[in-house]
């Protein structure tokens, strides 16, 4: 796949999700295969207003390559200079949020709240475009509700307004991240536009990568909540889908072990007290269908140290050896 110019090895890609998608997570999904990642969203407003938190995350890593910036807002002029500002972090790509349906963000003029001023998406997406040189993306929802449901209006839209690929969550705003992803819709954006169409929604396994690909006939697939916990999703996939090869289950000491190479990134990154904190939250999603999970996540929660979670990962794989 190939966005414009930037090429996308595998088409496999980490979704932008806010509080999870950090450095230290892209690089994990990188090492296990991720082709492309894309950033925690970040406020256009607050950025060129110099919030400091904005710039943290914004930086990517010497590895990150191809990676994009994701930004949101509702102001065409000011998400065209964040966009600019945005060229110091050196991204392939910048992301136009126009999905996240998390009240904060919709009520409040961003994200899936677009969707319902297609006029405005496209200006944005214009502005945006206009103004950088590297390409501009979108990712969108199947609409606001079931009786607004114009994700092929707005990708049109985006395709004519500049943007040089689109992603398309199966889902409306209202459902959030309830029942179950509309393939349909999808299929009905690949038919609508000439720009690469990336599907996203409800890709935990090898199964529900296939049928989205085979359903939709998108170009590339997106991974959000199926790689908590399970970087080595992205491992399984390019073998399942690249070498029809189906890999054997991750060991419990293995998810241990990867556990805590991703929270000692996250130290590296953030410092200890921050990441400890941070951990509780991946943990748990680590120890997610193990044998004495949920009483092991009641441990996580109390956590202090890196120590105290390495004797926790240490007890975690010997009780289930």
């Amino acid at each position: 796949m190939k966005i414009k110019d930037v090429e996308i090895k595998n088409g496999i890609c980490l979704a932008p999700m806010a509080g999870i998608a950090d450095r230290a997570f892209r690089e994990l999904c990188i090492n296990y295969g991720a082709g492309y990642v894309v950033s925690e969203m970040v406020s256009a407003k607050g950025f060129t207003m110099g919030d400091k938190k904005s710039r943290q995350l914004l930086v990517l890593g010497e590895r990150e390559n191809p990676a994009a910036i994701q930004i949101f807002g509702d102001d065409p002029e000011i998400m065209a200079e964040a966009a600019e500002k945005c060229l110091e972090f050196n991204p392939q790509v910048i992301d136009i949020n126009m999905g996240c349906p998390a009240p904060k963000i919709a009520m409040n003029g961003g994200g899936a709240s677009l969707m319902k001023k297609p006029e405005l998406a496209g200006e944005i997406i214009k502005a945006v475009s206009g103004t950088v040189s590297i390409p501009v993306t979108v990712k969108i929802r199947k609409g606001w509700d079931d009786n607004s449901v114009n994700a092929v209006q707005i990708a049109q839209i985006a395709e004519k307004s500049g943007a040089s690929a689109v992603t398309v969550h199966g889902r409306t705003r209202m459902q959030m991240y309830s029942g179950n992803v509309d393939y349909d819709i999808i299929a009905k954006v690949k038919q609508a536009v000439s720009i690469p169409v990336i599907g996203n929604g409800d890709i935990r396994d090898e199964q529900s990568a296939a049928i989205m690909l085979e359903k939709t006939n998108c170009d590339g697939i997106m991974i959000g909540r199926g790689a908590l916990g399970n970087p080595w999703l992205f491992q399984r996939l390019n073998a399942y889908l690249g070498e029809c090869r189906v890999l054997p289950e991750v060991s419990v000491n293995e998810k241990m072990v990867v556990m805590l190479k991703h929270v000692e990134k996250i130290i590296e990154y953030k410092g200890e007290y921050t990441a400890i904190r941070e951990a509780r939250h991946h943990a748990a999603y680590y120890t997610k269908g193990i044998r004495g999970g949920a009483a092991f996540r009641r441990e996580i929660g109390q956590l202090e140290s890196f120590e105290q979670l390495q004797e926790l990962a240490y007890k975690i794989a010997k009780e289930n050896e």
